[in-house]
C-alpha cells in the first residue's frame, strides 16, 4: 500500500510540474509577443512565474506531506526559473544594445557653415544628371518631363515630426579599426550597431539638438528574409503614424555595391570627411498609386538647395525612379542613401550632423 501511494504521489506531482511548466511557458511566449508588437520589451515575466511557483507547492507539499517535497519541488522551479530568466536577460541586453545607439554620440558643438566643402572621392564614378534645378542635379529615371513647375520646392512644412527607419537595416560599410565588425553577408551584419541603423540613430542624436521630434525605428525588416522588406517597412511606417502623424518621412539605406565595391563618395566640410548623401525618389510611372510624390520630390528639391547653400557636395545628384518604395505613405517621404560599401561607419555617422543642420534650416 505505502508503495502505491508513493507512486500515485509521483504522478500527481509530475502532473502538477507538467501543468507549471507549460503555464510558464505560455505566459513566457505571450509576454514576448506582446512586447515585440510593442516595440518595447517587459520582462516582468520572472514576477508571474515566481507566482505560479509559489501557487504550486503548497499543493504539491501539501499532498506529500512533508517540507522536504515543499523544498525540493520549489528548488525544481527555481532553477527551472533561472535558467529561462538567464535567456530572457540575454534578449534584454541585446535590446538595450541596440536602444543605447543614439546615446553612445558625445556631445559636439553644431556644425558651422561658411566653411570650405570639396567632394574628394578617390577614383570617383562619374557623375550624370538629366536634370537641373538650379543648383540641384536631377538623374532621371522615368519618361516624366520635369517641368519647373513640378520641381519649384513651393511647399511649407508644418508638423516637424520625423519618421527615420530602414527597409534594409543590415546594410553595412567597410570595416574600420574604429568600427570592427564581423559581416554576416556581403556588406550585411545583423548587428546594427555597425549598419546603416547605426547611421539613422547618429541623425536622430543630432535632429533632437534642435529640437526637432523624431521617432527612430529600429526593426529589421530585411532579416531573416530579403524578400518582403519593402512590405514589412511600410507596414512598420503605417503603425507609427497612427500615435505620430508626420509628414517627414525618411526610409535611410546605404547605397548598393554597383560596379565597385570599394566606391567611396566622400565630401571634405572644413576637416570632416564625410560620406556623400542621395535622395532616391518615387514616382507614379510604375503602376503603384502615389499621389503624393511630386510634394515628395519638392522636399527633396528644397533639401538638396538648401544643402547646395551651406555645404556644396554633400549630396550626390537626387535619383528619380519609377518604383514607388512606400513613399505614398507620406507627404513628404523619401529614401535618402548615406555613403556606399566603400565609405567606413565613421564618416557616414560624420555626414549626420551636417545632414541635421541642413534640415533644421528647411525645418524651422
Amino acid at each position: 500500500m505505502f508503495n502505491v501511494a508513493v507512486f500515485k504521489l509521483k504522478d500527481v506531482i509530475k502532473y502538477l510540474v507538467a501543468i507549471a511548466t507549460t503555464t510558464f511557458f505560455a505566459i513566457l511566449v505571450t509576454r514576448f509577443f506582446r512586447a515585440e508588437k510593442k516595440i518595447n520589451f517587459n520582462f516582468s515575466i520572472d514576477v508571474e512565474a515566481e507566482k505560479i511557483i509559489e501557487n504550486q507547492i503548497p499543493v504539491i507539499s501539501e499532498l506529500e506531506g512533508k517540507e522536504k517535497t515543499s523544498k525540493e519541488g520549489k528548488d525544481f522551479f527555481k532553477s527551472l526559473l533561472g535558467t529561462q530568466i538567464s535567456a530572457i536577460q540575454n534578449l534584454k541586453e541585446n535590446e538595450e544594445s541596440e536602444i543605447e545607439l543614439a546615446e553612445q554620440v558625445p556631445d559636439e558643438e553644431l556644425p558651422k557653415t561658411n566653411i570650405e566643402t570639396e567632394v574628394v572621392t578617390n577614383n570617383p564614378i562619374a557623375e550624370s544628371f538629366n536634370a537641373q534645378y538650379g543648383n540641384v542635379k536631377i538623374k532621371n529615371g522615368t519618361s516624366i518631363n520635369l517641368t519647373e513647375d513640378i520641381l519649384t520646392p513651393n511647399i511649407s512644412i508644418e508638423n516637424k515630426n520625423i519618421i527615420i527607419y530602414h527597409t534594409h537595416s543590415c546594410e553595412s560599410y567597410t570595416s574600420s579599426d574604429q568600427y570592427p565588425y564581423t559581416p554576416t553577408g556581403t556588406f550585411r551584419t545583423t548587428d546594427l550597431n555597425f549598419t546603416v541603423t547605426r547611421v539613422g540613430a547618429e541623425l536622430e542624436n543630432q535632429l533632437k539638438k534642435y529640437n526637432i521630434p523624431v521617432v527612430h525605428n529600429t526593426n529589421y525588416h530585411d532579416y531573416p528574409a530579403y524578400n518582403g522588406s519593402y512590405t514589412r517597412s511600410l507596414a512598420t511606417v503605417e503603425n507609427i503614424l497612427q500615435s505620430t502623424p508626420s509628414d517627414i518621412i525618411i526610409d535611410l539605406h546605404r547605397d548598393a555595391i554597383g560596379s565597385r565595391s570599394d566606391y567611396a563618395p566622400t565630401v571634405r566640410i572644413g576637416e570632416d570627411y564625410a560620406a556623400q548623401i542621395m535622395f532616391v525618389m518615387g514616382s507614379n510611372e510604375g503602376g503603384l498609386a502615389h499621389p503624393n510624390w511630386q510634394q515628395n520630390l519638392k522636399f527633396a528639391v528644397k533639401v538638396q538647395e538648401k544643402a547646395e547653400e551651406l555645404y556644396p557636395g554633400l549630396f550626390k545628384p537626387i535619383m528619380i525612379s519609377e518604383n514607388r518604395y512606400n513613399q505614398h505613405a507620406g507627404k513628404y517621404a523619401s529614401i535618402i542613401e548615406v555613403g556606399a560599401t566603400g565609405n567606413t561607419l565613421e564618416q557616414c555617422l560624420t555626414s549626420m550632423k551636417y545632414l541635421a543642420k541642413v534640415l533644421d534650416e528647411v525645418v524651422n
